[in-house]
């Protein structure tokens, strides 16, 4: 309430000095409205609270939208501790330069569906390896709750050994900044980002927090990418190894 207040005397200040300057510089206005409808100018600050409360929040709903990552833009910076070779090390985006990174989040350690997909993509990384590629796990988790979950065994629902760095995100900011941040849990839903060689978004996948991803989709969209960078325009489908270009003139 006291936040609603502060909003509604801030607002309200130019429309308040408008009227006084109006009231100065032609009182007959200001009386002859009194007389003429009845009402006072606070009866008119009543009628305009709502309307300067609609400007509030569409100015914040604007500002929120701004802030969603694009694609073909920048990827937003990251830098954190990391959980790499069962040892704690600081990575940051710049760290891959001229390399595509496929960063993807999940809501919390030693969950059901987080282990399964992340041993999945740790297990296959050469193969994200050989297209110059590499692979980065993110959570709102700290950097020794991975490290506890990566010494745990998988038969016991850890991770065990991992080929790829989990990245620690406590304060919620690479999530935000990603646009993949749960307010209310202090989670991330399950974003999935492919950033090329140049540092760019090139696809953005986010998913519900029980459904996972795909690591062939992933690396097939890893391979699209670079293919129709290679190969200039068009669209490219790539399955198993077989590619197919459709130009986009015969669609």
């Amino acid at each position: 309430m006291k936040l609603r207040q502060i909003i509604i005397q801030n607002e309200w200040k130019l429309t308040e000095q408008k009227w006084v300057n109006t009231s100065i510089t032609q009182p007959n206005i200001r009386f002859s409205s009194e007389k003429r409808t009845g009402k006072t100018a606070s009866d008119y600050e009543a009628l305009l609270i709502p309307f300067l409360l609609r400007i509030r929040t569409t100015r914040t709903r604007s500002s929120l939208v701004e802030m969603a990552p694009e694609l073909t833009k920048p990827a937003p910076y990251f830098e954190g501790t990391a959980v790499v070779n069962g040892s704690f090390k600081t990575i940051k985006l710049s760290d891959y330069a001229n390399k595509y990174v496929v960063l993807f989040f999940y809501p919390l350690d030693f969950t059901f569906v987080c282990p399964t997909e992340i041993i999945a993509f740790s297990d296959r990384v050469e193969e994200f390896k050989r297209v110059n590629c590499e692979l980065i796990a993110c959570s709102t988790d700290s950097h020794f709750s991975h490290l506890a979950w990566v010494n745990t065994p998988r038969k016991e629902g850890g991770l065990g050994k991992m080929n790829i760095p989990m990245l620690a995100d406590k304060s919620g900011k690479i999530a935000r900044d990603y646009g993949v941040y749960e307010e209310k849990q202090g989670i991330a839903f399950r974003g999935l980002f492919i950033i090329d060689e140049k540092g760019r978004l090139r696809q953005i996948t986010i998913n519900d927090l029980p459904v996972g991803r795909s690591v062939d989709e992933t690396l097939r969209l890893v391979q699209a990418i670079q293919f129709t960078d290679k190969n200039g325009e068009g669209n490219a489908y790539i399955h198993k190894d077989i590619f197919s270009i459709i130009n986009n003139n015969n669609m």
